[in-house]
């Protein structure tokens, strides 16, 4: 009888639970439910950037070509570039003045500034030689092989001179100026005998070292290299 009773009961659970089924149809996912198949766009390519294929100028000193002591943009080159471009010249101006070096140092870079394949190179060094007092033939011979290596090259070669304050002496003086002199008709290069004319010793245009030119200066340093160079480029 026990036996009766129990298949009873999960007769009537089981009866329950059937009935408790809806005869509906599950719900369908609505089309906004549904998961977007949009392909994504590509991105726009940036546009190319056209190679600077101009002929090199290189400026190839000490720290009176770096610009020492100035803002960026505001040393000789970067102006002598803007005075190139006034005048329709399509040369870019590369900067490789290093402050503190030699000629020592100089003829070390040597074949860094050939790789750059430079048409023409204004070579102004000799300034850190003179006031440390080096020997006048070592820097001599330094610069002589400078211009003789870029000349090799096929490279057009100016040279800018500098001079020494008068505590250094007038022999010393007097062999160290004749150093630039000498090399450029051995070379027959034009020659500035004195990068800061117009520049040292004139109010604002020199900065309280009493070595290094203003931004204001470098526009003049710029004015005198620039007759040295316009016949050594093509304008195109």
């Amino acid at each position: 009888m026990r036996q009766i009773e129990v298949l009873f009961i999960l007769a009537a659970v089981t009866t329950g639970m059937c009935g408790c089924k809806s005869d509906q149809p599950a719900p369908q996912p609505s089309p906004t439910s549904a998961v977007s198949t949009v392909q994504p766009q590509p991105a726009t390519p940036p546009p190319a950037v056209a190679p600077d294929n101009r002929p090199l100028l290189v400026c190839f000193g000490d720290s009176l070509t770096a610009g020492y002591g100035t803002d960026p943009g505001n040393s000789y080159p970067d102006f002598l570039q803007a005075d190139l471009d006034a005048r329709g010249y399509h040369y870019r101006v590369v900067n490789e003045g290093i402050s503190g070096n030699t000629t020592k140092d100089a003829v070390d870079r040597l074949d860094h500034i050939l790789s750059l394949k430079p048409s023409v190179v204004v070579v102004e060094l000799g300034g850190n030689d003179g006031l440390r007092g080096l020997p006048i033939a070592d820097s001599r011979a330094n610069l002589d092989k400078i211009v003789t290596t870029l000349q090799a090259s096929g490279a057009k070669v100016v040279l800018a001179g500098i001079t020494l304050p008068p505590d250094y002496g007038p022999d010393y003086i007097k062999q160290f100026d004749a150093t630039y002199t000498l090399l450029a008709k051995k070379h027959r290069v034009p020659m500035l005998p004195f990068l800061l004319k117009g520049v040292y010793g004139t109010p604002g245009m020199m900065q309280a070292d009493q070595t290094h030119a203003t931004a204001e200066g470098n526009k003049i340093v710029a004015k005198n290299v620039l007759p040295l160079v316009l016949p050594l480029l093509k304008k195109k």
